[in-house]
């Protein structure tokens, strides 16, 4: 199981750890995005702080309906308390948790600032 909170932007938020196959960790906070179906999203500057590898490009649909194309990197996060190989997605904005990710996980928040939010694994609940 895993615990965020809401900011004070209303935003529904999360601790994370990424990082590559040498060990190299960085601590990040990222914003849950239900509109976002890849993994996480990372900007430059810490993609180039862990070192990490680029290894592709992919098409996406912004939430306005235009497309942009992202540099793909390969990285590690501790998920659920588990390292776990994902595709991250270059943007310079607020990193952001996807549905991938999400994936198989109830999601249950409190809507104010503060409130508490748990991510919890559905096979946990049977």
């Amino acid at each position: 199981m895993m615990q965020g909170i809401v900011d004070q932007n209303c935003e529904a938020t999360i601790r994370l750890v990424v990082g590559d196959e040498n060990s190299q960790r960085q601590v990040i906070d990222a914003v849950i995005d239900t509109g976002f179906t890849g993994f996480l999203t990372l900007p430059s500057s810490v993609l180039t702080s862990l070192n990490l590898r680029l290894y592709g490009r992919e098409e996406g649909t912004l939430g306005d309906g235009s497309t942009c194309v992202f540099d793909v990197y390969s990285s590690l996060v501790i998920w659920d308390g588990a390292l776990r190989q994902i595709d991250i997605n270059a943007s310079e904005t607020t990193p952001l948790v996807g549905m991938s990710l999400l994936y198989g996980y109830r999601i249950q928040l409190d809507a104010i600032e503060g409130g508490a939010i748990t991510i919890q694994a559905l096979s946990s609940l049977s």
